[in-house]
């Protein structure tokens, strides 16, 4: 279920409704309730894929009381180790064993051989990804300790599968939700308030940033060899926007649906494009993935501790797993090389932890150092979204040879322009003032009557874009 669609706009009052007025009185069935929405929200996609989300929940369930109960350090690792081992082994299987076949049909035929190969037609279960990092990151911390395991198999399956965050994040850990699940939760007028506000801000960047780019997008990347290098310029430009206003729209309307239910989740995007640094920039882009990455790998290879060269060297193994993590594709691991060789001369210096505040705090406008730092970061972080869209490496290369030619100076036509940029600029005008807010609409400083008319606005142009659903991004990771 989308979303973006007239189904989701059914559903969420009805679950709502349900939640506050016939279960308000009971946990129990408040979870039990949730539980089950979420695995109906699920079913929508494919009813055929619930019994593997219910298998790595139970998977993660078992193995996280097994390690608990188990007394000697031996047959702890053992059962992490199966936990971690079966978890990915579907994972791998689901979104990678193809991927790894062609390689190695690609590898034999470099070296002389003409092999024929066997694939498997897999459908990727949607957010196979991000329910499997949530069961592997509550069974690290009940290995390490740092929670003890659920016994209320309802509980610890509505952790992993509640239906905000179950096919695209943020990625939630147990330290984090399954507290708030456990606790007894009242009807907060201001917080469901300010959650239907970040709802609508998500749909907002979703369907009329995202998926009035795309079409543009499309139409580029199909075919560089016959556009202009400034279009396809332009159309680096419009993807780096589409996948923010894709990827972050969906978070906001995921944190903001929890906050109707009571709940508070992650936040996974803090204005990722005001960052003076490329450091600065994975600190807001994606936050649940990266700090998950950085909790669960960097720090247990060694993180900073040991030498420079072993930093580095873990550095870009976190880069390269995580692009590896985004998609069975070359495409990736090279998006996440791009940055890791970006990120290097700040590690080198020393200064990959400089900006940590948030830019200009409490100036309407930035310095001149500051929107040159900007621009720099925002055009290392679009040159490397070229891999990320293209279908191969040779097509990223082929796009970016056409970018770089006597016509990037030209002047770029058609495309519907005139459709994306007077949203683009509001957009990035409300994120800008509201960079110190958690979302474009929260506490507007407007009077009552022109912040209706705003939201009334928004409403009118994301039910105009209504009629084409477009599925989210990162569905597909």
């Amino acid at each position: 279920m989308l979303f973006n669609s007239i189904d989701y706009f059914i559903f969420l009052p009805l679950v709502f409704l349900l939640y506050w007025f016939v279960f308000q009185k009971s946990l129990k069935y408040q979870n039990l309730l949730m539980l089950v929405a979420s695995y109906f929200f699920y079913a929508w996609w494919d009813w055929r894929f619930l019994f593997l989300l219910a298998f790595s929940t139970f998977l993660c369930y078992y193995t996280g009381l097994k390690i608990d109960l188990s007394e000697n350090n031996r047959r702890r690792k053992t059962w992490l180790y199966l936990s971690v081992f079966l978890n990915l082994g579907f994972l791998g299987i689901f979104k990678y064993f193809n991927f790894f076949v062609e390689s190695f049909a690609d590898l034999l035929r470099i070296i002389g051989f003409q092999p024929h190969i066997t694939t498997l037609r897999i459908i990727l279960p949607v957010g196979i990804s991000f329910y499997t990092f949530h069961g592997l990151s509550y069974v690290f911390d009940i290995y390490n300790k740092k929670i003890a395991p659920t016994r209320n198999v309802v509980d610890y399956s509505l952790f992993v599968g509640f239906f905000p965050l179950l096919v695209a994040g943020p990625i939630e850990r147990a330290t984090h939700l399954l507290p708030q699940i456990k606790e007894k939760r009242v009807f907060n007028a201001a917080l469901a308030t300010d959650g239907v506000r970040q709802i609508l801000w998500g749909l907002f960047k979703k369907m009329v940033i995202a998926d009035n780019c795309s079409g543009i997008v499309n139409i580029l990347f199909a075919d560089p060899v016959h556009q202009p290098g400034s279009a396809l310029a332009l159309g680096a430009v419009l993807f780096a926007f589409q996948i923010y206003g894709d990827f972050s729209g969906y978070s906001d309307i995921a944190i903001g649906t929890a906050r109707l239910f009571g709940f508070d989740l992650l936040r996974n995007f803090s204005y990722p494009y005001f960052s003076r640094d490329i450091a600065e920039f994975w600190r807001r882009w994606h936050m649940s993935l990266t700090t998950w990455f950085r909790d669960y790998l960097y720090i247990p290879l060694g993180g900073s501790r040991g030498t420079k060269w072993q930093t580095i060297r873990n550095t870009f193994i976190i880069f390269l797993v995580s692009g590896f993590w985004h998609g069975a594709n070359w495409t990736f691991i090279a998006w996440g090389g791009l940055h890791a060789v970006f990120f290097l001369p700040l590690l080198i210096a020393g200064k990959n932890r400089k900006n940590l505040n948030i830019v200009s705090e409490k100036k309407i406008l930035p310095s001149f150092r500051e929107f040159y730092q900007m621009l720099i970061t925002f055009a290392l972080a679009t040159f490397a979204w070229i891999f990320f869209r293209a279908d191969s490496i040779s097509d990223a290369l082929v796009y970016i040879r056409h970018i770089f030619s006597k016509s990037l100076f030209s002047v770029p036509s058609g495309f519907g322009l005139i459709d994306v940029y007077p949203y683009l600029f509001v957009m990035i005008i409300v994120e800008w003032l509201q960079r110190s807010r958690k979302h474009g609409l929260q506490d507007l400083p407007f009077n009552r009557v022109f912040r209706w008319m705003i939201y009334i606005v928004i409403c009118i142009l994301c039910f105009a874009n209504l009629q084409e659903e477009q599925a989210f991004i990162y569905f597909q990771f």
